[in-house]
């Protein structure tokens, strides 16, 4: 019965290692407009594949204003955008 025990502790263990790793993926984008009083972008973006959506132009909720702060219309980044409480929110930039 342990042994069950670990197995299962392991596998859920690894299924979590997993799928963090999937949503730290990075996608490219565009930023077409910065609304720092809403704390919204809206974005230019390639194929978010860790939430299953295509390529398109939208609106992310950005929660941290240090985030916001590197966001300048027209640039070029890297952006994490994960679901949070809900929305779709970037949570990391480069």
């Amino acid at each position: 019965m342990k042994t069950v025990f670990k197995l299962a502790l392991v596998t859920a263990l690894a299924l979590t290692s997993v799928s963090a790793a999937f949503a730290q993926e990075f996608t490219k984008g565009t930023v077409k407009k910065v609304d720092a009083k809403a704390k919204k972008v809206t974005l230019i973006h390639e194929e978010l594949k860790s939430l299953e959506m295509p390529a398109m132009t939208m609106v992310f909720n950005v929660s941290d204003d240090a985030l916001l702060a590197k966001l300048k219309q027209g640039a070029n980044i890297q952006f994490v955008a994960e679901r949070v409480n809900g929305k779709l929110t970037v949570t990391q930039v480069k």
